[in-house]
């Protein structure tokens, strides 16, 4: 791959290596310690309304500027999750490509495909199984198959279906 020197790759490393910093021990310290050299020097400027602006002022900013930084490393986080997630889909043949790129749906899109995924859910609790289907297709085409056992074997034992 070649390095890209574009203004969004220095903000993607930036964002990064902000991401990382900012969560570490060593930052959650320093920032308790802003915290406490602040609540401390409170006396000294008699609980002022500057000594308050101070802090909120501080930790505004702060806020403001690093939820830009946050958001832009959980969008990359994110990407590459759904990527990761697409390849173990296109590479299992045995699961269903219909949920490669469905964080591209709309949300009323997605409700539908958790209501389908609900139904899976209450088939497979019907069969006592979490593990016994892989598929909706699957599910319903097997819930359909024990149904037509189930009504043969009612025709076959129903002493009303019996001849004379």
């Amino acid at each position: 791959m070649q390095k890209k020197t574009g203004l969004k790759t220095r903000f993607n490393n930036f964002s990064s290596w902000v991401a990382k910093v900012t969560g570490s021990p060593r930052a959650f310290f320093i920032a308790l310690m802003v915290v406490i050299a602040w609540g401390a020097t409170g006396p000294l400027f008699k609980f002022s309304e500057t000594w308050q602006l101070v802090i909120n002022t501080g930790t505004t900013i702060v806020t403001f500027l690093m939820m830009f930084i946050i958001q832009q490393s959980q969008n990359k986080d994110t990407m590459a999750l759904h990527l990761k997630l697409n390849e173990l889909l296109a590479a299992n043949e045995l699961t269903s490509n219909r949920l490669v790129a469905s964080e591209d749906l709309t949300e009323e899109e997605l409700e539908v495909i958790k209501k389908y995924y609900k139904r899976l859910s209450m088939i497979s609790q019907k069969k006592q199984s979490l593990f016994s289907t892989h598929s909706f297709d699957e599910a319903t085409q097997q819930a359909e198959k024990k149904i037509l056992q189930s009504t043969k074997q009612t025709k076959i034992v129903n002493p009303k279906n019996k001849k004379k």
